[in-house]
């Protein structure tokens, strides 16, 4: 009996033909890396070769220069994944790329959103609820379907034996796929330069490639580049003449609620023209609402820091030095100051005053209306306003106080969590975290009743605010962070790069109660009126708080204040 014949059981000599598992391929590595690298530029780009389909300054009625740039994006693939072809670490490191692509292209694909380094920083800073939301069947099945069966044939389906003078071979298909590489760049240059110029999104779909490349931008460079210096910003911060009357007893401590908005698009409050009465609360209120307001960025990320940032939105991306913020030189002055959050952190801008996590601190009691399934509404923050409120000390809070809440607000993509019954005004509502699966009409909204759930959020805070009357001057300024795509040309969500992303994700609320803090100053409310249509940008938010404060620092630049102009001092 031949050892063949006696490794071979009755189960298996019995078993059909169509059960039993084919015996796995031999090619070598190369070839592999080959095959996954054409699955790469072929099924896992499908947001690129749609978005191309659907440009008109990209004819391509044979999709010869689709084919071309396939080619492109394989060559590079190939050179990537040869990278990883060592013994023991192939397999593993060519699955990771594979879950990369297949998870990145089922939200480019389903929200719009690129993987460049500004989102893939956002995303790493999400807390896990939110990044929970987004795991979803639809994420499953696109996994499963596009980096599962490649995956599958990768440990199961062939095998890469050890070649002799394998090195030499690797090295030729490495040069061939290098020229691939720089001849098609060169030959295709003519057309895809003015189309990556007219159509920036376009770089960052080339998958996976893109997601790496942002990847590495996010963890290496911060490593690999020295750490910026920090540059304080509180030398010569001082209060201005009206704390001079406080001293004497003629005008009472400031209290300034200053609220952070999360993803709250300009163009869907009531109180700036919106179709829609989505600010019913805040209409009863004498509040006025900026109408033409830019923001910094379209993720929390960039926006947050840049808002409380002393050199605006241009200084603060080609910074050089870490500076300190808004907050810091308000504490340098003597106020006291607090962060209160129920988002995923403040981005480093409390990083060097007291800060809370709105949930860690709530008590049952406070949790237990506002909150379920690992997450709260804003309104929570308003049951500890007393408490954060004491627990500034006494010397402090004598001189003044800054409290800033940083709403979770009407972050996506499961909106119809961010809003209490009562604030649930318009329907059906879209009820589910892919957004792409709802009709636009539901989408809108669910988004528009998480704007009326902010809208109840800041009337209840300024009712506070009126209770605390007595031993303040109070106000409140709520401006948000970036807006928000609703499917409008396919997009959702926000993170777009600034310069390519529509106006949705830029245009954001800006609203004042004035409250009593404004006396102090002279303050003309007829004046700011009258400006309401006045275009600002965060780059005023620095100023026009010091301005109301009535806070002298270096750094203060009058013309950048947004009240400025309407007040007597």
């Amino acid at each position: 009996m031949t050892a063949t014949a006696l490794s071979s059981s009755p189960a298996q000599t019995s078993r059909p033909h169509w059960l039993r598992r084919p015996a796995p391929i031999s090619l070598s590595t190369r070839a592999v890396a080959l095959l996954l690298a054409l699955w790469c530029a072929g099924p896992l780009n499908l947001a690129l070769w749609q978005k191309l389909s659907a440009l008109e300054d990209f004819a391509d009625p044979w999709a010869l220069k689709r084919l071309a740039l396939g080619g492109l994006i394989a060559a590079a693939t190939f050179l990537w994944l040869m990278l990883w072809s060592w013994p023991g670490v192939r397999r593993p490191a060519w699955s990771a790329n594979l879950l990369l692509a297949a998870s990145v292209q089922h939200f480019m694909r389903s929200y719009g959103v690129v993987m460049d380094s500004s989102m893939l920083a956002n995303s790493l800073h999400t807390n896990w609820t939110e990044a929970w939301a987004l795991l979803t069947p639809a994420l499953l099945v696109q996994v499963l379907l596009l980096a599962g069966l490649p995956m599958a044939w990768l440990y199961w389906g062939v095998q890469m034996p050890r070649q002799r003078r394998g090195w030499l071979r690797s090295a030729l298909w490495l040069l061939a796929a290098l020229g691939v590489l720089v001849g098609g760049g060169l030959r295709l240059y003519r057309d895809l330069a003015p189309l990556l110029r007219n159509h920036t999104e376009i770089r960052y779909l080339v998958n996976p490639l893109a997601t790496v490349v942002s990847w590495a931008n996010v963890t290496l460079k911060p490593i690999l580049k020295p750490k910026k210096p920090f540059q304080p910003v509180t030398a010569g911060a001082s209060l201005g003449a009206s704390y001079a009357a406080q001293a004497a007893g003629q005008v009472k401590p400031p209290l300034l609620v200053l609220v952070v908005g999360e993803t709250a698009r300009g163009d869907h409050f009531g109180l700036n023209g919106y179709a829609r009465n989505t600010t019913p609360q805040l209409a009863q209120q004498p509040v006025l609402s900026w109408q033409q307001v830019q923001s910094c960025g379209t993720n929390t990320i960039a926006s947050v820091p840049c808002m409380f940032s002393p050199v605006g939105k241009e200084g603060y991306e080609g910074r050089k030095v870490e500076y300190g913020n808004l907050l810091d030189i308000v504490q340098a002055a003597g106020l006291g100051v607090r962060w209160l959050d129920n988002q995923a952190g403040c981005k480093g801008v409390c990083a060097r005053i007291p800060s809370a996590d709105a949930q860690a601190i709530a008590t049952p009691a406070q949790r237990q209306p506002w909150c379920r399934e690992g997450e709260c509404l804003d309104r929570l923050m308003l049951d500890e306003l007393d408490g954060e409120l004491a627990a500034i000390p006494a010397a402090q809070r004598q001189q003044g106080v800054v409290l800033v809440l940083h709403q979770m607000g009407s972050h996506g993509p499961a909106y119809y969590r961010r809003s209490a019954p009562d604030s649930k005004h318009f329907g059906p509502e879209c009820a589910t975290h892919v957004t792409s699966d709802c009709e636009q009409q539901d989408l809108v909204n669910v988004y528009d009743n998480s704007i009326v759930e902010t809208d109840a959020f800041l009337a209840q805070t300024i009712a506070w605010l009126r209770t605390q009357e007595r031993d303040f001057a109070p106000a409140m300024l709520y401006v948000g962070d970036h807006g928000e795509s609703l499917g409008e040309n396919g997009l959702y969500l926000h993170g777009l790069p600034y310069r390519i992303a529509p106006q949705a994700q830029k245009h954001v609320p800006w609203v004042l109660w004035p409250g009593q803090l404004q006396q102090r100053t002279g303050w003309s409310e007829a004046c700011s009126r009258a400006q309401l249509n006045r275009p600002l940008t965060h780059d005023a938010y620095f100023h026009t708080v010091l301005g109301m404060l009535d806070i002298a620092s270096p750094y203060y630049q009058r013309p950048l204040d947004a009240m400025a102009g309407c007040r007597a001092s």
